[in-house]
């Protein structure tokens, strides 16, 4: 619809994407956790070699924008000499491993995901943009977040293996579950996935032995900023932090999916950039936009910060029609097209509008008033 390229991978440290600011580069946490030296180092790195601005995305990993090509072989070599990037290129790849953020040492989530990633050797050659997702607390806090192979707890409240797509799966003890997802892994590339490309998009029968009827157990309510037990939540609007604001955190620091930051063992306490209540800005989704995109032709977060307090609903401002900030569909979508917006209702970026050409101001002006 807007001419914009599906590159089919998401980034990583070792396969960096061009932006319009200069290269992405990736970096996945272990288990969605920073100690306070890696804060400090990656802040530091995030200056030195890129524009200074990271963003935290749905799958909890930080993104480094703005880095240069001279800088990247450098910059890779720090991010490894903090424990942030695999000397294995295909390790790091296969690590995209999302867990419940309130996870406890020796917890089952913490030893299912640990177990996963020594093993992740075993696992097949997967599309670039599948993942997992370990969410073995007493209660599911991840139903929506993405991810294709996951484990979380039943109704029953035993542990689950649930293809993503499918409404339950197959029981599953800690000591089994990482056999299961990985012989799940298996399944789907000999059963044609890589086609589909996603565990949802894949249409053929799942194997018996993984084809249950047990269902998830009803999610939790979703973090808040403000207190929590292990320390402090902060909100990140957009999942945008400057990387002189996160280095005044001399404490370890969780990444969730919701574009939300546990301090840990802290108080919560102001902090530039970052809010310690709910605001209706941390329920709109925009990407990065125009100009730091060059898939984009139209500025998005002014606008969505705008809309933010008039709007009722899930509002999503996407630069182009890829969508890359909310996949699943919104009440209120705006897409940039040739430098002006479509919008729809109910819907994905790039779905048939019920206007076209709308200025931001007349995006304002229609969306105020509904």
């Amino acid at each position: 619809m807007s001419g914009f390229v599906v590159k089919g991978w998401c980034p990583d440290a070792w396969r960096p994407m061009m932006a319009g600011d200069g290269l992405l580069v990736r970096v996945r946490p272990v288990l969605a956790r920073l100690t306070g030296p890696q804060v400090e180092g990656l802040c530091a790195a995030a200056i030195r070699h890129g524009n200074g601005q990271i963003d935290l995305t749905a799958r909890a990993n930080l993104q480094l924008r703005g880095v240069a090509y001279a800088g990247w072989p450098t910059l890779i070599e720090e991010l490894q000499a903090l424990g942030l990037v695999d000397a294995d290129p295909v390790r790091e790849g296969r690590g995209a491993i999302l867990v419940n953020p309130d996870w406890c040492e020796g917890d089952d989530t913490h030893a299912i995901a640990e177990e996963l990633r020594a093993r992740l050797a075993e696992l097949p050659e997967l599309p670039g943009k599948v993942g997992f997702v370990v969410d073995a607390g007493p209660a599911p806090m991840l139903t929506h977040a993405p991810g294709d192979f996951r484990i979380t707890r039943a109704a029953t409240g035993e542990l689950l293996l649930r293809a993503d797509g499918r409404a339950s799966g197959v029981a599953v003890t800690r000591f089994t579950a990482v056999d299961a997802l990985i012989r799940l892994a298996h399944w789907f590339v000999e059963s044609g996935g890589r086609t589909a490309g996603r565990m949802a998009r894949h249409d053929a029968a799942l194997p018996g032995w993984a084809n249950g009827d047990i269902v998830p157990a009803a999610p939790v309510v979703p973090l808040q900023p403000g207190t929590h037990p292990i320390g402090a939540v902060y909100g990140l609007p957009f999942g945008r932090i400057d990387a002189a604001s996160l280095a005044t955190f001399d404490c370890a620091v969780r990444l969730t999916p919701w574009r939300l930051m546990i301090a840990e063992g802290v108080a919560p306490a102001p902090a530039i950039g970052m809010l310690l209540s709910d605001s209706p800005i941390l329920h709109v989704d925009a990407c990065v936009g125009a100009p730091a995109c060059p898939q984009a032709s139209v500025e998005t977060r002014d606008l969505a910060a705008r809309l933010a307090p008039v709007i009722e609903g899930r509002l999503h401002v996407s630069g182009c029609a890829k969508g890359c900030a909310r996949a699943r569909a919104a009440d209120w979508v705006l897409t940039g097209r040739e430098g002006a917006f479509d919008l729809a209702r109910h819907a994905r970026a790039g779905a048939a509008p019920l206007h076209t050409g709308l200025s931001p101001e007349r995006a304002v002006a229609l969306l105020g008033a509904c």
